[in-house]
């Protein structure tokens, strides 16, 4: 790697921090199969992995409010990162529960740093697409109960109408 491509990487890694929720992973022993099995259940969340350079890394987020997780840089690291403040983090959380080589480190969510009980804590959290379905259904969900209810009494009405015609017949 030259330096105009270390200086592209480091650049490439700031924007990683500015723009994103950014979980910093050990990936120490995973195997290739592995890795890709990870990185297919980030894409499906909308989430991304990279794994960057750890000297990279530090000079990326050197005078950044991130600055303060420069220790986890150490040993093979890999950042997932997500727009969503916690699709990184539930697949990583995911992943790790049936694979013990991947470790959470840490992360951030914008100025916040995250130790590994708030990534968990983030991870636990409903994502922004079951949210929005969530707040869908409280918004239709008194509509459709109001229209329910107006129909009703239309439809007892009608139930009592014919009820009585029924017993004139007879």
């Amino acid at each position: 790697m030259d330096k105009t491509q270390k200086a592209e990487m480091v650049d490439w890694i700031g924007g990683v921090f500015d723009a994103n929720t950014v979980v910093v992973v050990a990936n120490g022993g995973l195997t290739v199969a592995e890795m890709e099995s990870l990185r297919a259940d980030l894409r499906e969340t909308g989430a991304n992995m990279r794994i960057v350079k750890n000297r990279l890394a530090k000079i990326a987020i050197t005078g950044k409010p991130s600055e303060k997780i420069t220790d986890l840089f150490q040993g093979p690291t890999a950042l997932a990162f997500s727009e969503d403040p916690v699709a990184a983090a539930k697949a990583v959380k995911k992943f790790a529960k049936t694979n013990d080589k991947l470790k959470i480190l840490g992360g951030v969510m914008g100025e916040e740093i995250l130790d590994i009980k708030a990534v968990d804590m983030l991870a636990a959290m409903p994502s922004r697409e079951e949210l929005l379905g969530s707040i869908v259904l409280a918004i239709t969900s008194p509509a459709s109960n109001i229209a329910g209810a107006v129909g009703a009494p239309a439809s007892n009405i009608a139930g009592i109408l014919e009820t009585l015609e029924n017993r004139e017949a007879s």
